[in-house]
């Protein structure tokens, strides 16, 4: 695997342990590969995780082994990285690294992280979001083009609630953007606009937009992932490796390339030039933080002239205060039909 080599990054050298272990087989990427990478593209990547707790994703022996998500801290973790403690949807805690320096980021890539996972909070304040998710994700029957439609529709709608997004690829098929808000909300208070916003999206877009939690009602159409903004969910982090096998990356976008790019143009290979060219095109994504007063305001319209409550959180939640029947709409149907039959045996 190679003698361990160092990298001298933020005034830390950071080791790398097995440099030549092969990490993406196809593409013969090694540990060392994506190490360097990282360290090109190292003050955006941090820039996208600074002070938020982070999840670390890891392949310890790379995309073709099996991967764990780490969420407590590692207990040799460097007494130079903080940490912030979290509450799960449980009621339970965990304490998780938040990178404050480059040298952070390059020593969980050592660990075997190609996919950070930030919360979208800070770790002094961890109860309130300072940015709001939105995961457009294509089903079945739909791609990356899909994506780039619902994209452009969602920005002018943003910028009617007086929110600005920043967009950036998923490094899949989809396309996530972010809008910075102030942090005066809760996770339920943010997951309910983006909901709002989703169904907004839904109105305009008919038959290529869902909010439709339950895999059998989307047909194919994008996914507005609502539930990407609860409480322990998050969003792989902007210049973020996924694992597929040509090492693609979460790439930040300016709005007027959303609909000229390609997902597949931006990995290991390819971002390193375009980082250096253009630098990280959203350094700039915290300058001002939004107010959800008006998208609030949109949720209210959608329950009170609408009827348009809560959706269905994720499977492994505790019930939820004003949270819809949580059972799949063809099972509902089969079981309200059993019990309206008297000749089923009970």
């Amino acid at each position: 695997m190679g003698e361990a080599t160092e990298l001298e990054i933020g005034g830390r050298a950071v080791r790398v342990t097995n440099p030549d272990k092969i990490y993406f087989p196809d593409a013969g990427f090694r540990k060392i590969d994506i190490a360097r990478y990282f360290e090109a593209v190292a003050p955006g990547a941090l820039r996208a995780l600074r002070d938020r707790p982070t999840t670390l994703q890891r392949f310890v022996d790379g995309i073709g082994g099996e991967a764990f998500y780490q969420k407590r801290a590692p207990r040799d973790m460097p007494d130079w990285i903080p940490t912030a403690r979290i509450a799960f949807p449980s009621g339970r805690f965990a304490d998780e690294m938040c990178p404050t320096e480059e040298a952070a980021v390059l020593w969980a890539v050592n660990r075997g992280c190609l996919t950070f996972h930030p919360w979208p909070v800070r770790r002094e304040d961890t109860d309130h979001p300072d940015e709001l998710r939105i995961d457009l994700d294509p089903q079945p029957g739909t791609d990356f083009s899909d994506a780039v439609r619902a994209a452009l529709e969602l920005r002018g709608l943003l910028e009617e609630l007086g929110l600005h997004g920043w967009p950036k690829t998923s490094g899949g098929r989809g396309l996530h953007i972010f809008v910075p808000i102030q942090p005066r909300w809760t996770f339920t208070e943010v997951r309910r606009c983006v909901i709002a916003i989703g169904r907004e999206l839904e109105r305009r877009m008919p038959g290529r937009v869902t909010t439709a939690w339950w895999k059998e009602e989307r047909g194919e159409r994008i996914f507005v992932d609502y539930n990407q903004m609860a409480r322990d969910r998050t969003i792989a982090s902007a210049y973020s490796v996924r694992p597929f096998p040509n090492a693609p990356v979460s790439a930040p976008l300016h709005w007027d390339e959303v609909d000229q790019v390609r997902p597949d143009q931006f990995d290991i290979t390819t971002m390193p030039a375009r980082y250096a060219e253009l630098g990280d095109v959203h350094a700039d994504m915290d300058a001002k933080r939004h107010d959800l007063t008006a998208a609030l305001a949109l949720a209210d319209a959608h329950e009170n002239d609408h009827g348009l409550g809560d959706m269905p959180y994720p499977p492994e939640y505790p019930k939820m205060p004003g949270e819809p029947k949580r059972v799949q709409p063809s099972r509902a149907r089969h079981e309200s039909d059993s019990e309206a039959d008297p000749e089923k045996p009970s």
